[in-house]
């Protein structure tokens, strides 16, 4: 049965999120940004102290997961996290931890509970081939890296060139590395699913696009 989802897939740094946020509020959909739960669970494991390839303890994190998402804002323990789990570091922690299959078990349900009415945004690595493979609309939102290391320097207010930069641009590969080669749920795009490369779109002229799909799937 063909569900009430628009299913953004795509790599680090993509503009995913933000197209999928600006497509939800376009529809009046509710919105799931899926790697923030990973990136809280890598967080969580953090503060308790929990090594990140331990998958039976980060497991049992995940699924007790004390987090919350308010008014745009994400809340772990009663504490807003939402720019600390924007982090480089802690992005590679959400690398390390959704290779994990028993992770990614523990958060599947988790996901698939925000689908509430009158539908949902879902942007992630999986959301079309695992999550939610019965959306009525998949994407797959791409940009090259070095656009994409430009985006998240100028988010996280560094210079675009430099040795901060090259570490941001070496960080983003290593992420494309190992959400396309890891064994769970790769990262790849699905036959069916739209190819959209923003690399040189403005956010307006991407979600005019996803949108616009979406008519096209439903009408």
């Amino acid at each position: 049965m063909v569900q009430n989802v628009i299913a953004i897939d795509g790599p680090s740094a993509s503009g995913k999120g933000t197209v999928a946020a600006r497509v939800a509020e376009a529809l009046g959909w509710h919105y799931l940004d899926s790697g923030a739960l990973y990136r809280l669970t890598a967080l969580y494991a953090q503060q308790q102290n929990t090594d990140w390839a331990d998958a039976e303890a980060v497991a049992a994190l995940a699924q007790a997961l004390p987090a919350s998402f308010d008014n745009g804002r994400i809340w772990l323990n009663q504490e807003d996290v939402s720019d600390t789990i924007r982090s480089e570091a802690i992005g590679m922690g959400a690398s390390a931890v959704a290779k994990l299959p028993a992770v990614r078990t523990a958060l599947l349900q988790r996901q698939r509970d925000f689908l509430t009415g009158p539908g949902l945004v879902a942007d992630g690595r999986d959301m079309a081939s695992v999550v939610f493979p019965d959306a009525v609309l998949k994407v797959f939102l791409t940009a090259s890296a070095p656009v994409r290391a430009e985006r998240r320097a100028r988010q996280l207010g560094v210079p675009t060139e430099g040795e901060a930069f090259a570490r941001i641009l070496a960080d983003i590969e290593a992420r494309d590395e190992a959400d396309r080669n890891r064994a769970a749920a790769p990262l790849h795009r699905l036959p069916e699913a739209e190819w959209l490369d923003t690399s040189a779109m403005g956010i307006e002229e991407a979600v005019k696009k996803v949108l616009d799909w979406y008519r096209q799937k439903t009408n």
